[in-house]
């Protein structure tokens, strides 16, 4: 029987604008190419993720990568304002769901400063029954101890949990650790795989 919904919040209840953040900043899409192969592309994104070392030590990680960018590096990540936007669905959906009598959690691998954001933007907090931030436990998806960390703290059962997250190896984690597993790709078939498990809304 599901009793829990579980969320990734970047692209799935948000846009996670990195690319659109790129080109609000006048990057060519060139440019965003080269920038992406020494930050997103990288283990160190990772760490960015994580919160593993300090901001500006991860910045000049990536600048080391591409010196002859190093500085446009340094000026990106000194804002990222605009990176996390909300989706217009993604609030009324959760009380849909809470409304059905079930609970809602997330589980995503934001960085400090894209919660931030997304505090800002959603008030996530007063909306969920609970969640975890990467960047708050040290931990990133796919990691299965993340997804066990998250079944621990509220004491969830795997087989009760429904998760959507926008990436494929994300899922596979999730379904691996017991979860009832889905990639999103838009609320209407996220509804139709709820409706799958007997889950209506």
């Amino acid at each position: 029987m599901i009793k829990n919904i579980v969320f990734d919040i970047g692209n799935v209840l948000t846009d996670f604008r990195y690319r659109g953040f790129l080109q609000d900043k006048g990057l060519d899409e060139a440019m965003i190419d080269r920038v992406e192969r020494c930050t997103v592309d990288t283990p160190y994104w990772h760490e960015f993720d994580r919160c593993a070392i300090s901001y500006d030590q991860v910045v000049e990680n990536f600048a080391s990568l591409d010196p002859e960018i190093g500085e446009l590096l340094r000026t990106i990540f000194a804002d990222l304002h605009g990176m996390v936007t909300p989706r217009d669905y993604a609030i009324p959906w959760i009380e849909k769901i809470k409304a059905a009598g079930y609970k809602v959690y997330y589980l995503s691998n934001f960085s400090e400063k894209a919660y931030n954001e997304c505090r800002d933007a959603l008030e996530f907090d007063s909306h969920c029954d609970g969640g975890i931030y990467s960047f708050t436990e040290r931990l990133v998806k796919p990691d299965p101890a993340f997804f066990n960390l998250l079944l621990d703290r509220y004491g969830l059962k795997a087989s009760e949990c429904v998760f959507f997250d926008d990436t494929e190896r994300n899922v596979k984690a999730a379904a691996e650790c017991g979860f009832n597993a889905f990639v999103f790709t838009d609320p209407d078939k996220a509804n139709e795989d709820l409706k799958s498990l007997g889950v209506k809304i």
